[in-house]
């Protein structure tokens, strides 16, 4: 004797009813199509595809957040920088004309002496803990100012490696100025410069040696301008592929969601339907039961 087919069908039909009726609830409740390989192997790849990706944009817009917010500290602080030695050119011009006495000359020292320490003061500048202007070696102030020599000399103490972040294309941005290259160190640059010429106020120099001073303290000032225009391109440049990162960013989010969430809609409908057959079974199956077993046996 063996089982009515018509019945093993019907138990067949219930089981198979069951199982995508918790299939869809389970849909429903995660709003995930795919939520593991065997779902759609091929959804499922293109998914982890996508979320290696999204997590390379991420990972570089975090970054980029955080070197831009460094890269605006340093421009800010170039910017007084240059209102300051702008302050000291023009004092320098005023020590050029030949009429100051020994008075006006010590006034024009201090004064510049004053800018001096107020610029030293910025090349030391620190952001989060970090000296802006000190290479790779940020955890120490860069420059020193030594008074006990003539005239008086300022030493940078980083190096002069560069910083880079690397684009997800593979671009190279650079991130930060050493501070050699901004202000010099020892007798070059913006510090020997107004150190120059305040010594040279200070012994009484001639017009014309305090005129080429002034040259000299005009030329550094054009180089440290230089020197910011170099970062101010390299954050621009930052910002708009940071900006164009997040865009390529919220459009992969958008893909992966298209391959693996489920329409709720859809959703919901298959579910309704899928439980209206369940119960249709299960109402068979019981009118079933009430015949004799022996009625569907041979």
């Amino acid at each position: 004797m063996r089982a009515d087919p018509h019945y093993q069908n019907l138990t067949w039909a219930i089981d198979r009813a069951t199982s995508n009726t918790q299939s869809l609830t389970s849909e429903l409740s995660s709003g995930l199509r795919v939520s593991s390989l065997s779902d759609d192997p091929l959804a499922a790849a293109q998914s982890s595809q996508l979320s290696s990706a999204i997590s390379r944009d991420d990972t570089f817009v975090q970054t980029a957040s955080t070197e831009s917010s460094i890269m605006q500290a340093t421009d800010s602080t170039l910017a007084e920088v240059v209102s300051q030695l702008t302050s000291a050119v023009s004092l320098s011009v005023s020590a050029t004309n030949g009429t100051n006495n020994a008075a006006n000359l010590s006034t024009l020292a201090q004064q510049l002496t004053a800018v001096r320490d107020q610029v030293l003061s910025l090349a030391n500048t620190s952001y989060q803990g970090t000296y802006l202007f000190g290479g790779s070696q940020n955890a120490t102030a860069p420059f020193t100012l030594d008074t006990s020599t003539q005239p008086a000399t300022v030493t940078y103490n980083g190096d002069t490696n560069l910083n880079h972040i690397e684009t997800p294309s593979g671009q190279r941005l650079q991130t930060n100025l050493p501070g050699s290259s901004i202000f010099g160190s020892g007798s070059s640059g913006v510090f020997g410069a107004i150190n120059q010429i305040i010594a040279d106020l200070a012994t009484g120099a001639s017009a014309s040696t305090l005129s080429t001073d002034s040259s000299a303290l005009t030329t550094a000032l054009g180089h440290v301008s230089t020197q910011r225009s170099v970062l101010d391109s390299s954050l621009s440049q930052l910002q708009s592929v940071s900006t164009y990162t997040q865009t390529q960013e919220a459009q992969l989010k958008v893909q992966q969601s298209s391959l693996v969430s489920a329409d709720a809609a859809a959703v919901a409908t298959q579910l309704a339907t899928s439980e209206t057959q369940y119960q249709a079974l299960l109402s068979t199956a019981g009118s079933l039961q009430k015949h004799n077993l022996f009625d569907y046996l041979q």
